[in-house]
């Protein structure tokens, strides 16, 4: 085994090698995945279930997991501005 790591691909020719940008099926996925991030999480079994089991028709569970997080932290954001709206009207309503 060759100790550079690339002794699997010795002797291949990659002088016409093109960049992902000039293929373009690998340049829509480069497109498409621009502003997202890859990471590793662990989420418990039966939450990836069950995201998996809503999109068994077709899907992406990823894109669904990442809608139920955008949509917790919009509730999440509106929480203060709810809270604060509701503690107005009561003392508007005490007041008049």
């Amino acid at each position: 085994m060759y100790s550079d790591g690339w002794g699997f691909f010795r002797g291949d020719d990659f002088s016409n090698a093109k960049s992902a940008k000039g293929v373009p099926a690998l340049a829509r996925l480069q497109k498409a995945n621009e502003g997202k991030e890859r990471i590793t999480i662990r989420l418990d079994a039966d939450v990836l279930a069950w995201f998996r089991d809503q999109v068994k028709g077709g899907g992406n569970y990823q894109s669904l997991i990442n809608e139920a997080l955008r949509m917790h932290i919009s509730e999440r954001d509106g929480t203060l501005e709810r809270t604060l709206r509701k503690v107005i009207r009561e003392e508007l309503r005490t007041a008049a």
